[in-house]
This record gives C-alpha cells, sequence and structure tokens, in this order.
C-alpha cells in the first residue's frame, strides 16, 4: 500500500484580501503546509494569510516572477510543492479527486499536471483552458523560469491528471504591469528568448498596439523556435491584428501560415471561415466550419478556446447554410449547437425561425435574421475576461 504524500502549498500573494481567503479554505485541509510569500502586499493580505498559517515571509519584488516562486518552493519542507495564485480554487469535485491523489500518487512520479480552467461562458461551460505542471516533487528541485509568464522547467516521470485548478480572478487589475516590465528590459538591453518575444507581443496586442505587436510576432516566428503551440497561437494573433490594421490578405496569410506547425486547429478555422462569412463568401465559410466540426482535440497542453471545438462552428454553419437556402442543414447544425448550448437564446431562436422556413412548413421564407454571426471564437474569449 502507498504511503501518503506530505505537500507544501506554495503562493506568491500582494493584495490578494479579496480572493485570499477563498483560495485556502479550498484547499487548506488537503495539504501538510502552506508557504505564502508577499511581494509588498498594502491590504489585509497577510493579515488573512495569518489565519491559515504562520509561514508568511516577505520578498522584495524586483519585477521577475520566476525569482519570487522560486524563493516561495525554498520554504518549502514537503515532500511535493503545489503551487497557486491567489485567485485559484479546487472546485469540489476536484477536492475530491485531489485527496485521492494525495493518498495513492507512486513516490516515483515527479511532476503531476492539471487542466487550468480560465475562462467560462454565461452558462457557466469551460470557454478557455490550458495545462500546467502544479505538483512536483521537492527533492527534483525544478525551476521557475522567466521574468513574466514564468514556467516551471520539470523532467522526469510525469502524471497527465484531470484534477482541475479553477480560476476565479478579475480582470487583471493593472494590465500594463507586465508590458511595462517587458519595456523595462528592453531598455536595459536585455536580449529576449523567443519566449520572451511571443509573450511581449501578446502583451503589445492586449494593448491593441498592433503595429508593434505584428513586429514582435513576426520576430519570434523568425527565429522559427519556441513550442509549436506558441507558433501556431502566434499566427492567430497575427491574423487578428492585421484584422484589426485592415489587411485581410495578410490576416489569411497568417492562418494558413499555422497550418505549416502543425494538424489544423479549429480556432484557425474558426477564424478561416469567419473570414469568408464576412465577405459572403458562405460556400467557402462552410468548408472551414465543417473541417473545425471533423477535427480531433489535440493531446497537447495549448491553449483552446473550447467554443471552436464545439458549437460555434455549428452556430456558424448555421448562419452559412441559411444564407444559401439550405434550410435542413442549417437546421440540424443548429440542433447539434443546441446539444452544448440549449438555452442559448440566439440558438432557441435560430431553431424557431428554422422551424418556419423548412420545406415542409409550406412557409414562404422570409429574409435571413442577423444570425449568431459571434466570430472567431477569439473574441467570445475577450467577453469573457481572456
Amino acid at each position: 500500500m502507498a504511503t501518503e504524500i506530505t505537500l507544501s502549498l506554495c503562493l506568491i500573494v500582494r493584495n490578494e484580501e479579496e480572493t485570499l481567503g477563498h483560495c485556502l479554505d479550498s484547499i487548506r485541509d488537503l495539504v501538510d503546509e502552506i508557504i505564502l510569500v508577499d511581494t509588498g502586499s498594502t491590504d489585509r493580505t497577510k493579515e488573512i494569510g495569518q489565519k491559515y498559517t504562520d509561514k508568511i515571509f516577505d520578498f522584495a519584488w524586483v519585477d521577475d516572477f520566476a525569482q519570487a516562486r522560486n524563493f516561495s518552493f525554498s520554504q518549502a519542507t514537503q515532500d511535493y510543492i503545489l503551487w497557486l495564485d491567489a485567485d485559484d480554487i479546487l472546485a469540489a469535485p476536484d477536492r475530491e479527486k485531489f485527496a485521492v491523489l494525495k493518498k495513492t500518487l507512486d513516490p516515483s512520479t515527479d511532476v503531476v499536471n492539471m487542466p487550468y480552467l480560465l475562462a467560462f461562458d454565461q452558462f457557466g461551460q469551460v470557454s478557455f483552458s490550458l495545462r500546467r505542471n502544479r505538483l512536483v516533487k521537492r527533492s527534483r528541485n525544478f525551476r521557475w523560469v522567466g521574468a513574466v509568464h514564468e514556467y516551471l522547467e520539470v523532467g522526469g516521470r510525469i502524471l497527465n491528471s484531470d484534477i482541475c485548478v479553477t480560476h476565479k480572478g478579475k480582470p487583471e487589475r493593472d494590465s500594463a504591469r507586465n508590458l511595462r516590465i517587458f519595456e523595462s528590459r528592453l531598455a536595459r538591453g536585455e536580449e529576449f528568448s523567443p519566449r520572451d518575444l511571443y509573450y511581449y507581443a501578446n502583451e503589445l496586442y492586449e494593448q491593441k498596439l498592433f503595429n508593434r505587436a505584428v513586429e514582435f510576432y513576426q520576430k519570434f516566428l523568425a527565429t522559427d523556435q519556441g513550442w509549436v503551440e506558441d507558433r501556431i497561437a502566434a499566427c492567430g494573433r497575427l491574423a487578428d491584428c492585421f484584422q484589426s490594421l485592415n489587411e485581410k490578405d495578410k490576416a489569411l496569410q497568417s492562418l494558413f501560415k499555422s497550418f505549416a506547425y502543425d494538424v489544423p486547429r479549429a480556432e484557425a478555422c474558426c477564424r478561416l471561415g469567419h473570414q469568408f462569412l464576412q465577405t459572403g463568401n458562405y460556400a467557402q465559410a462552410v468548408f472551414w466550419y465543417k473541417l473545425a466540426t471533423q477535427l480531433k482535440v489535440p493531446d497537447g497542453w495549448g491553449p483552446r478556446i473550447e467554443a471552436c471545438w464545439t458549437w460555434l462552428p455549428h452556430l456558424q454553419l448555421c448562419v452559412c447554410y441559411d444564407r444559401l437556402g439550405q434550410y435542413e442543414l442549417a437546421y440540424a447544425h443548429n440542433e447539434i449547437a443546441r446539444t452544448y448550448r440549449p438555452e442559448d437564446p440566439q440558438v432557441l431562436h435560430n431553431k424557431k425561425y428554422l422551424e418556419g422556413v423548412r420545406p415542409d412548413s409550406g412557409k414562404i421564407p422570409p429574409l435571413p435574421p442577423y444570425g449568431p454571426e459571434f466570430g472567431t471564437g477569439e473574441d467570445i474569449l475577450t467577453k469573457e475576461q481572456r
């Protein structure tokens, strides 16, 4: 019988009085010690933390998340280290799974990765997720790398878990913070790694500095290095930049470039479908949306816009087939979308409308409605707090 492992929970915190208690309440009874590293709170964060642990450490903020996280790991004393942010929680079903994992984890395991649920739609369904290495064996001394958008450099025996960490945070309180850190590093003459180039471009994109974002996405892709999922995502973001700059041909070229890195992703197909839908090329839009519905969800850890892999292409196919006068197909795809979003007012509107124009209704089709043109999927994520 396996011996139950011991766990250190490590967090870096700053002005987290609104969220810290919720986070720790969701995990406190599942870990053996809690390490809080405060990087300069001016609110009640430390006072709240003292209700859960006496292991609270100060760390002078130096614009480097990896340094702060490595310091937090250095304070841990248990077999394994779990890290969370103060606005993360374990939901009830995941608490149960985590309790089982703690009792049964093979001690030869070096790393456990978990899905990270980052955004939800208005119906409570996951709209954006990715995977993170969450639980690591302390004796392996794994290190964090990167001043911004830091990551754990790991190796050895890795377990892919279905235990989810749920992000409950509000939109970034200082949305330009990361951009300022990158700009400061550039001003000091630091040489950016390919990963830095990608994430710096993302920060420029978020601030709607599209021309500069294009420059750094292109620099990143020109290195021909970096994680393949980042390269694919960079192509999608490049397309969005060009779309915002009204350079539609370049937007299309960027989307097609993503296919050079791996098999098509549903996100790129939905973007392409949207491009053709906007210009009234419905048959071409159908091709790309149909392809999105036929793809297998990749096994990788890359970011995933769930809508593009589920209901969105079917809802857009409903629009396309309606515009083409193929009402039975429009109805069929709307019904598939309804299996994912049974209470969606747009889906229910489409159902009622299409039941009135199908050939067996005997009614003359009215002009098509505006239709559920939700766009690419990326704009859904923007609305739901990327």
